[in-house]
């Protein structure tokens, strides 16, 4: 296991991981805000000069003025106090499904990253609240729908700033609460935001920072099991394991590709088939997997050093310079580069699902499957015709990958003139990274579908070849005797979705042991 696995997460402003954050939203570890004495004073140093600076000067956008193309509208000094209070109410607007608990934690923690950065000007009791929010697992009911990516994830992250205050609903201890109930019962006081402070919470990119990492990290594990799906599949159709020897991708080089294509050799590097009669050249869902796992493999290392720029910046406006007490007017709520990222995310993670698909669909078909049973149907005798094994299954395979193909368009173009065309130019960034996570789910469950049908296949093989089988290799193995644990072999039809939300589960929860 990994050393880290148990140490706290420490928001301090040094820099943390996507990985960091996927931890502590899924509960792996825990988020704790350092109490340094030299980085409290650096936070606090931001909010007391805001408070200094309004108090003298009269004029700081967001303190003493309304919001955005309202920025000419001067707020009186007596009302300057109950303007943090409007900007998260107003945006009380969110729609749609609400965000799931792990996603809200990383929501959570992502605004704590950045606020920590100390350029915000919020007090460190701002970051106490947030902490504690993770800390006990009251989670703000956050609709997923209504940011356009710029200025920021405003009407999602006013549900955060709602909760700091003691306002509207969580989740907590499995049930939706009002948040003034859950903090009356824990003895936390709701938090008077105070000036900046609410627009600090609201006009950054956490909710699609939070997600980008999320979805990296199942893109990461879900590449490795389509090797791994693929490997099952070359072994079921006796397929050519000369295909991914190291060789032949030393001449093309993509560092990806050759990982990938070195995973399935390893699979299949002591499992030789008689091939006599079996195709020289595999179809390209199997020959070429390399070639399509390892451009989302590639990617990996680029999409992750942009989220976790993103992740580690104060991507509020305007930000607040504590050290040369400057307030920098500009565009950090921006979400560009997270939503290029996403988008190309959900581009190479849907060419997953087209791969796995075709693999299923060469499997259950007796033209191509090199006599495996129709449908990888496990009946014999008479029943051979009353069964109909993968049959539908496939059927679903390639309804859920056609929908995340069609899921490809990029949010990004999308761009919309918003709020009297101040924000005339938007990101999209959280409804790409929203969309990211939508192709994520439905190429799982192609997967799931490739998966059980890829150990079928090969059971069946092995079933029909027991006298001449070769051994397999021990990870191949061992992936069969974990599937079987919760999916024996289908030889009379029965209903799989129970085992097809099982196998998904699996697959989400990173259960299955795949490479190093």
């Amino acid at each position: 296991m990994d050393s880290s696995a148990q140490q706290p997460v420490v928001f301090d402003g040094s820099p943390l991981t996507p990985a960091d954050i996927v931890a502590v939203a899924e509960q792996h570890r825990m988020a704790v805000l350092s109490t340094a004495p030299e980085f409290v004073q650096r936070i606090d140093k931001g909010a007391a000069f805001v408070e200094r600076l309004w108090q003298e000067d009269g004029v700081i956008y967001g303190v003493t003025t309304g919001y955005g193309d309202s920025c000419t509208v001067a707020i009186p000094g007596a009302l300057v106090g109950e303007l943090p209070e409007h900007l998260y109410t107003f945006h009380g607007c969110g729609l749609g499904d609400v965000f799931n608990l792990a996603e809200t934690r990383a929501i959570v923690a992502a605004r704590l990253a950045s606020l920590a950065q100390g350029f915000s000007g919020v007090r460190y009791a701002l970051l106490e609240q947030l902490q504690r929010l993770l800390a006990h697992d009251i989670l703000p009911v956050i609709p997923q729908e209504g940011s356009v990516g710029a200025s920021g994830d405003l009407t999602p992250l006013s549900y955060v700033a709602a909760v700091l205050a003691g306002e509207r609903d969580v989740f907590y201890g499995g049930e939706r609460r009002p948040t003034a109930d859950v903090f009356a019962e824990l003895d936390i006081a709701p938090l008077r935001l105070g000036p900046k402070e609410t627009l600090a919470v609201m006009n950054g990119t956490a909710v699609m920072t939070g997600l980008a990492c999320l979805a990296l990290e199942r893109s990461r594990y879900l590449a490795a099991l389509c090797c791994r799906v693929t490997s099952l599949g070359v072994l079921a159709t006796q397929g050519n394991a000369n295909h991914f020897e190291p060789r032949l991708f030393a001449a093309k080089p993509h560092p990806g590709q050759a990982r990938c294509a070195a995973r399935i050799y390893g699979d299949l590097a002591d499992h030789q088939w008689d091939r006599q009669g079996a195709r020289l050249q595999d179809r390209y869902s199997l020959r070429c997997a390399p070639h399509v796992i390892g451009v989302l493999e590639d990617c990996l290392p680029w999409f992750t050093e942009v989220v976790m720029t993103e992740l580690n910046s104060a991507n509020d406006n305007p930000l607040i310079d504590p050290d040369e007490e400057r307030v920098l007017h500009g565009g950090h709520f921006y979400g560009g580069h997270i939503a290029f990222v996403m988008d190309s995310l959900k581009n190479a993670v849907a060419n997953q699902a087209d791969l796995i698909d075709r693999q299923l669909a060469q499997l259950v078909d007796t033209k191509f499957n090199h006599g495996l049973p129709a449908n990888l149907s496990g009946a014999e005798g008479e029943r051979q015709a009353l069964n109909h094994g993968f049959k539908a299954v496939q059927i679903g395979a390639s309804a859920w990958t056609a929908e995340a193909l069609k899921l490809c368009m990029p949010a990004s173009v999308f761009s919309r003139s918003t709020e009297c065309h101040n924000q005339d130019k938007v990101s999209m960034g959280t409804i790409a990274a929203r969309d990211a996570l939508r192709v994520l789910q439905l190429t799982e469950q192609v997967v799931a579908a490739g998966l059980l049908g890829a150990c079928q296949a090969l059971n069946l093989r092995l079933r029909d070849s027991a006298s001449n089988a070769p051994a397999l290799t021990e990870p191949v193995q061992a992936t069969l005797e974990a599937v079987a644990q919760w999916f024996p072999l289908l030889i009379e039809d029965r209903p799989l979705e129970i085992t097809l939300r099982e196998t998904l589960s699996q697959i989400q929860n990173r259960s299955l042991t795949l490479y190093d």
